[in-house]
């Protein structure tokens, strides 16, 4: 079921830590993308048919806070300066389509069942699934979690936007079995990564014994910090995904600043992951 809240990122810390002083990479005067250098790729998917990664804050278009790859319209930012931004992901990465969601810190899946005539946003939804090639599905992110899953034996794939509410949620099972049940896969052939998200460094929640059900107590890592990559992990597992065939980038949005961090900044953009099936 889908959960009518805010979309905005995770609620911010009460603690002022001062972020890594990361510099961004060099960018070309037209401010294009730099894919060596602003793309994230997981070592777990290494199959021909897949195009996938994590973008970071650099190479767009957009202004101060958004600078500069901002993907999310609504924040503020210009639909022009989005739209530019959203061009250039799909030029380096090949696609000619996104299939993107406003999401809503539910456990709603879509299926991407046909390429739309141009770039679709879906509304309610948190995850995407499709075995369709040629377009790219994207997740917009400021600390959430973007869960990339590939079964390569079915020639399917989905990606899920997990904040703390999507781990209650427990959205990573729904997309594994929304995968299971429209394209028959198989959870021990699936490949799994997590991208760059809040890291165990980062994550406080004071109210914790308010805000997260009791099962996810035991992943607090010193008093008020909790580990929601192990979460996710965990839940990968008890979905059927084997253990091997899971990758963590360990990268905390908040501590790098490569990315962008609504627990940091609070009024910032929104960086992308974009995974997709090449053309057959």
């Amino acid at each position: 079921m889908s959960m009518n809240k805010s979309p905005d990122e995770d609620k911010p810390p009460n603690e002022d830590k001062p972020p890594n002083e990361d510099k961004p990479p060099d960018e070309d005067k037209q401010g294009c993308l730099q894919p060596a250098e602003n793309i994230l790729i997981s070592p777990n998917f290494s199959s021909s048919c897949l195009v996938h990664g994590t973008f970071n804050r650099h190479g767009g278009v957009s202004p101060s806070p958004w600078d500069s790859n901002n993907v999310s319209f609504g924040l503020g930012d210009s639909s022009e300066n989005v739209h530019a931004n959203r061009e250039q992901i799909k030029k380096a990465l090949g696609f000619k389509h996104l299939v993107s969601a406003k999401q809503v810190h539910g456990s709603n899946v879509y299926i991407a069942d046909d390429i739309p005539a141009g770039d679709l946003e879906v509304n309610g939804f948190d995850a995407l699934i499709t075995n369709v090639p040629r377009m790219g599905l994207m997740i917009q992110q400021a600390d959430c979690q973007a869960v990339f899953l590939f079964d390569p034996e079915k020639k399917a794939l989905g990606i899920a936007h997990v904040g703390w509410r999507g781990s209650m949620e427990n959205i990573i099972a729904e997309t594994v079995f929304a995968m299971n049940r429209a394209f028959s896969t198989e959870p021990a052939d699936v490949k799994a990564a997590i991208s760059p998200s809040l890291g165990p460094c980062c994550a406080e929640f004071v109210n914790f014994r308010s805000e997260l059900p009791a099962a996810l107590h035991g992943y607090q890592v010193r008093p008020d910090y909790f580990d929601f990559w192990a979460i996710s992990r965990d839940q990968l597992c008890a979905a059927g995904i084997r253990p091997e065939n899971i990758h963590i980038t360990a990268i905390c949005t908040r501590c790098d600043q490569n990315f962008f961090s609504y627990r940091r900044d609070r009024v910032t953009g929104r960086f992308a992951s974009v995974i997709g099936i090449r053309e057959a």
